[in-house]
């Protein structure tokens, strides 16, 4: 088996998770499970994680990225936005989480140089990270729909003609970890 050097991070928008607070107790568990993902795959040479950007997962999966650094200095961390001006419509408080992040990625740009125009832009942002990435670790439950979907199909689509590893958290197993451990 061939060493997966990228993967891209991606899942739940926090809305769509019920999750408005940063103190909310389902941060730690997802950030938990993703940080379990990332190592096992670090440990086995994973170089970069990709984030687009959304609130939720993947913001998480950023900061996630930025502890791990500390214990392995080689894992970076890329955000790559779908277009230009991403999340200048949010609110102060999740504009300043994304600040945060931009400002310690490893490599920031957008896939689509310009501002939001039309879903086209979306697409071409999950072919770009489907095209240069290896696998993705996705925190998604078909029994649970949400915006994941769409990536998810294409994912799988991508992986019937390409080597990528689809690495999928369901709700399950974010109960699992949640009831496992103790510490969460």
């Amino acid at each position: 088996m061939e060493t997966i050097q990228t993967m891209v991070v991606t899942g739940y928008r926090s809305f769509e998770l019920g999750v408005f607070q940063e103190k909310d107790p389902k941060i730690k568990v997802i950030k938990k499970v993703i940080k379990m993902s990332i190592q096992q795959y670090v440990e086995e040479g994973l170089e970069w994680i990709l984030i687009g950007g959304n609130l939720g997962v993947e913001i998480w999966a950023g900061q996630v990225v930025l502890e791990l650094q500390k214990e392995y200095p080689e894992l970076k961390l890329g955000i790559l936005f779908p277009y230009a001006e991403f999340g200048e419509q949010w609110n102060e408080k999740n504009k300043q989480l994304l600040e945060d992040l931009k400002t310690q990625a490893n490599f920031v740009d957008a896939v689509s140089h310009s501002v939001y125009t039309n879903p086209s832009q979306l697409k071409n942002h999950s072919k770009f990270l489907l095209s240069h990435s290896g696998g993705a670790i996705l925190i998604y439950d078909e029994e649970f729909p949400g915006k994941t979907r769409f990536f998810l199909e294409e994912s799988k689509e991508f992986a019937e003609n390409n080597s990528f590893v689809i690495h999928q958290i369901s709700m399950d197993d974010l109960q699992n970890t949640f009831f496992d451990d103790d510490s969460v």
